[in-house]
């Protein structure tokens, strides 16, 4: 795993990217010879040329990561692959349309362009089917060895065997820690031969991730891990092997002092400013950009019921303070006739017709644009979540409040990572996305968290 800007990216996904970069310029290249018939050079220089392949590229890659090929689960089959690059080239394609239209100098033209992204799909093709099949290849998968047999070791796991986007491991066992229960292992019990180092040099195991859940009474053996991190084998806690691999700050790994002593949580005064730029900018775009959207949804709530078009909803902000959230109305007028407040659940009755599609794609996030340009909120950030929420989780669940030190946002790491939410388990889910996002936050971060929005916008994810 790579880390920029706090935040950890997958080798695989950089890898590829880059890749991807290279055959797409490499057909910019042969698309502008192939149209110009080897007179480029008395045509167009290369710093003309520079520009409008980087838009051109950019572009292609915003529109695969929209529709999940730079994600989750990136390691596909040849088919998958097919099916994706279409939706993505007609994403690429509308950008391009945007940005050549209002910069008509940097533009390739038609006849090029058309030869560029047909070259550049069969590119992209061709390359992932082949760095797919060496990814799979046994030469790139890491011996690992955990430390630890119980529950803990499990999740761990667990998590190595899914989080394939990432890395690939070849599971060694776990060694076990006396006064653990091993009946929960997910792999063998591997018999120590000797110290630490020794029993890793056996198995030649690249790395070790201590999952010992009770660290008293020397189970640590701290002397030995120092000598393996001496000698060349990494050394991960289960806390830190969860945010690598998993991007989230998981609860049951979490000592107090791992947050305490560990990097990130910024919130320095140019992170602080550049973070409100950022805001400001993008909702000063996107609100001329979705006025049609948000036209429609005016009329459309109206015509439905002839009741209020937006309603006003306490929810808790940045250091706890409250604010009033405003949001385009997607329930019936009575949807809380009872006067308690109450999770919005699958197929509930409570949502009209018209709010369950503007749910589904996010349109009734939209009027909390104005909630960000006010400074309320942040355009990324976490949930912001009503009061009565708020103390009860609080109360119940270890480090919620952490989330709140934050601005909270219209998207999230939360709100892209996983479902929507409608019970304390899922509460507890999203806030070790959150405090992961609390954590790592950057502008590097926030980017990244609006293109993996347009996926969710774009299919109807997480609703």
């Amino acid at each position: 795993m790579l880390r920029i800007s706090n935040h950890y990216v997958s080798k695989v996904v950089t890898v590829l990217l880059v890749l991807e970069f290279g055959v797409m310029f490499l057909a910019g290249y042969i698309g502008v010879n192939l149209r110009f018939m080897g007179e480029y050079a008395q045509v167009i220089d290369f710093h003309k040329f520079l520009m409008p392949m980087t838009v051109v590229a950019m572009s292609i890659a915003i529109g695969m990561s929209a529709v999940g090929m730079y994600q989750r689960n990136i390691i596909e089959s040849p088919r998958l692959t097919f099916l994706r690059l279409m939706p993505s080239f007609g994403i690429a394609l509308l950008m391009m349309l945007v940005i050549f239209y209002a910069a008509p100098d940097i533009s390739l033209g038609r006849g090029v362009l058309a030869i560029v992204l047909l070259l550049s799909a069969i590119g992209v093709f061709g390359v992932r089917t082949i760095f797919f099949k060496l990814v799979n290849s046994r030469m790139l998968v890491s011996p690992i060895l955990f430390l630890g047999s119980s529950e803990l070791v499990k999740d761990c796991i667990e998590t190595s065997r899914n989080n394939v986007r990432n890395h690939k491991y070849n599971i060694v066992g776990s060694i076990p820690v006396a006064g653990e229960d091993s009946s929960h292992a997910l792999t063998v019990l591997v018999e120590p031969a000797g110290t630490l180092l020794e029993t890793a040099r056996k198995y030649k195991a690249e790395e070790i991730v201590v999952a010992v859940q009770n660290r008293r009474g020397g189970a640590l053996r701290i002397q030995e891990l120092l000598e393996c991190k001496m000698k060349g084998v990494r050394v991960t806690d289960a806390a830190g092997f969860f945010e690598r691999e998993a991007c989230q700050i998981r609860l049951d790994s979490l000592h107090p002092s791992w947050l305490v002593f560990g990097s990130g949580f910024d919130q320095s005064l140019i992170r602080t400013f550049m973070k409100r730029a950022f805001d400001v900018i993008i909702s000063a775009l996107m609100l001329p950009l979705l006025s049609p959207v948000m036209l429609a949804a005016v009329v459309s709530i109206w015509l439905e019921d002839r009741g209020p078009i937006l309603y006003r909803q306490e929810r808790v902000g940045k250091n706890g303070e409250t604010f009033l959230v405003l949001k385009f109305r997607s329930m019936r007028v009575d949807a809380e006739q009872a006067g308690m407040p109450q999770w919005a659940s699958s197929n509930d009755p409570r949502i009209t017709a018209v709010g369950n599609v503007m749910r589904k794609f996010r349109v009734d996030e939209l009027p909390q644009l104005f909630n960000v340009l006010r400074g309320d909120m942040s355009f990324v950030g976490p949930r912001p979540e009503r009061p009565f929420f708020v103390q009860q989780f609080a109360d119940e669940i270890a480090f919620y409040n952490v989330r709140h030190s934050v601005k909270p946002g219209i998207t999230g790491w939360a709100q892209v990572r996983y479902k929507y939410g409608s019970s304390k388990d899922d509460a507890v889910q999203k806030l070790q996305y959150d405090l992961y996002y609390v954590k790592n936050n950057s502008l590097f971060l926030d980017m990244l968290i609006l293109i993996d929005t347009l996926n969710v916008v774009i299919f109807g994810a997480g609703t």
